[in-house]
């Protein structure tokens, strides 16, 4: 299994951010072709506001997937809701 994780800043008007993000931004993550599945968390006690993880079943397919025009628009679309954030990616062990 492989991972990409979005660690989300608190946004300066999060009511905004809300908005667009679960309006505009999670019907365009859902529709980047190949993707096994898609969760979300505000964790508590702080930073970060949101965490994002969407998993593939495999690297090659989240290759494949991040060549994608859908893939392209998403990422230029989180560009614009309304704060800043930092991407992770790699492999899921099972321990």
């Amino acid at each position: 299994m492989y991972r990409l994780t979005v660690v989300y800043d608190e946004p300066a008007d999060k009511e905004a951010f809300e908005r667009r993000y679960t309006e505009e931004h999670i019907p365009l993550v859902k529709a980047v072709p190949g993707l096994g599945s898609f969760q979300l968390s505000h964790p508590q006690g702080g930073a970060p506001y949101l965490v994002a993880e969407l998993f593939w079943p495999s690297v090659d397919l989240f290759k494949a997937s991040a060549a994608t025009p859908e893939m392209a628009e998403t990422s230029k679309h989180a560009e614009g809701c309304g704060t800043t954030f930092t991407v992770y990616t790699g492999d899921v062990a099972e321990v």
